[in-house]
């Protein structure tokens, strides 16, 4: 049996049974020992108190949950921080930091329906738990957090999968001069006597976990209207406020084209965060959709609107495609991803900006990608049956785009938007699988396209287009054709010069 280093608990074993510890995961196709079986997450409070002398955070995470069996113990989703204690209800627990796992044992078994709260309290180094391998990205004056896909669990305790949204209130605490921001609403500011403030958010929507933000930095706020009076908060660098205006400034009008097809915006606020990093690898991709708040690379906003509108709008979409409706499970990423480029890739087209092929239709482009169709299953795997390794291939991307290109083909227009928005209504503020959007398709078609979606979504040969049986496949290479790895959104950075587009 393991002790536990922070407590001296003895833990492991006949400690913690199991058939009554929720498992080891949840059994995601993709990330298979994320998660728990043993409870529902209803809300998180997190507190986060930085220190910029020392870089630290010292950090509290409460968990409200619902037991979904008897439990003798349970887990929590949590890698790198560490922890000093942690509470079941009012009583101190026993706990075990495994790598990825916090084993707790409470003091006595929680039934099967108990509603409880878990605190934890823990410390962390942004510096060393920086992206990719984690959730933190430290910056210039501070720090933001990148959590997708699986690294929530870097930066809080918690039931780290999309199909367990929970409500979120986030404290951050922080110097004067610096300023703290989180998803959701502002709903206090406390100034305190020894020269910090202590800024309170709350999410009117439940979130994924995936979809947190928190940030620190020396931030200036600007406030804006966006359709039907909208409110709207960028979060910017003080230093780059001006320079970065013009980009941000594009949002009201990209929510106005948005919403004609996919309905009004589905949360409080929504806005932009350019964190205060130009190192190169500070993270990986262009833009990460977290929930009410995208936070972006700086740099890459001080572009020409023809070089980023595009991706402005694919991260845009995300609040619906992604935020909204969110993946049941990994595997269902496709439907985030391939969603937003394919508004994306309309919103450029519209404008008449060309791509990095030239080329300036849908038709065009989704000819071309329908000839690597083929080659991209062999190296990747069908549309919706990612690996951990492949999950950010352009296969969800582009050729998410490819199969809801061959929905509409098929359908036409009005019934492929009444498709869309019956699917985000019926699954709002939830998560969704891609079974739920094929009996969505059928449902509202009012033909079984079944057979359809399943052959374009799970087949190893890219089916006949519909209206085009001129398109051709080329056949794939012997061997797999080497691709960089692609971190989120890469392979739409510009939605059109991804290395796969």
């Amino acid at each position: 049996m393991a002790l536990s280093s922070r407590t001296g608990y003895a833990l492991g074993g006949d400690d913690l049974p199991r058939d009554t510890s929720g498992g080891t995961g949840l059994g995601d196709p993709v990330f298979p020992a994320l998660g728990n079986t043993g409870y529902r997450v209803a809300a998180y409070l997190l507190d986060f108190t930085y220190h910029a002398d020392t870089g630290l955070v010292d950090a509290r995470a409460t968990l409200t949950i619902r037991a979904t069996e008897r439990l003798a113990g349970f887990s929590l989703d949590l890698l790198g921080p560490e922890v000093d204690a942690v509470w079941v209800g009012r009583r101190k627990a026993r706990y075990e930091q495994q790598p990825e796992k916090l084993l707790i044992t409470p003091s006595t078994a929680l039934p099967a329906g108990a509603r409880t709260t878990v605190r934890v309290h823990y410390r962390a180094d942004p510096r060393k738990l920086s992206f990719p391998s984690n959730g933190w990205v430290p910056t210039d004056d501070g720090f933001a957090t990148a959590p997708q896909p699986d690294l929530a669990r870097t930066v809080f305790p918690c039931n780290d999968h999309p199909s367990d949204k929970a409500d979120f209130t986030i404290r951050v605490t922080a110097p004067d001069g610096l300023t703290g921001v989180a998803t959701g609403s502002l709903i206090a500011t406390d100034k305190k006597g020894d020269g910090t403030t202590t800024w309170t958010y709350r999410s009117k929507h439940p979130v994924a976990t995936e979809l947190v933000q928190v940030s620190v930095g020396e931030y200036k706020v600007v406030d804006r209207a966006g359709p039907h009076g909208l409110p709207l908060r960028d979060v910017v660098p003080v230093a780059r406020a001006e320079a970065l205006e013009p980009a941000l400034s594009l949002t009201p009008a990209q929510l106005g084209w948005i919403e004609q097809r996919l309905g009004g915006f589905p949360f409080e606020t929504y806005g932009i965060l350019p964190a205060n990093t130009d190192a190169a690898n500070a993270f990986d991709f262009t833009g990460l959709e977290t929930q009410t708040l995208t936070v972006y690379k700086p740099n890459y906003l001080l572009q020409k609107e023809s070089a980023i509108g595009s991706h402005m709008m694919h991260e845009l979409v995300h609040s619906w495609f992604g935020n909204l409706v969110s993946p049941a499970t990994w595997a269902d990423l496709w439907l985030n991803e391939g969603h937003a480029d394919y508004y994306g890739l309309l919103y450029r087209y519209e404008r008449g900006w060309p791509d990095s092929l030239g080329l300036t239709s849908m038709e065009a482009r989704m000819k071309d990608v329908y000839s690597r169709g083929d080659q991209w299953r062999r190296d990747a795997g069908p549309v919706a049956a990612p690996t951990a390794a492949n999950l950010f291939h352009g296969q969800r991307y582009t050729g998410g785009v490819l199969v809801l290109y061959a929905l509409w083909s098929l359908v036409g227009e009005e019934v492929f938007q009444r498709i869309e928005r019956a699917f985000l209504d019926r699954h709002r503020h939830s998560s969704a699988s891609t079974k739920d959007y094929i009996a969505m398709a059928s449902e509202t078609s009012g033909q079984d396209l079944s057979g359809f979606l399943d052959e374009w979504l799970y087949g190893t040969k890219t089916p006949r287009m519909p209206g085009h049986p001129d398109w051709v496949v080329t056949p794939p290479a012997a061997t797999a054709r080497r691709q960089p790895h692609l971190s989120k959104d890469a392979a739409s950075a510009t939605l059109c010069c991804s290395p796969h587009a």
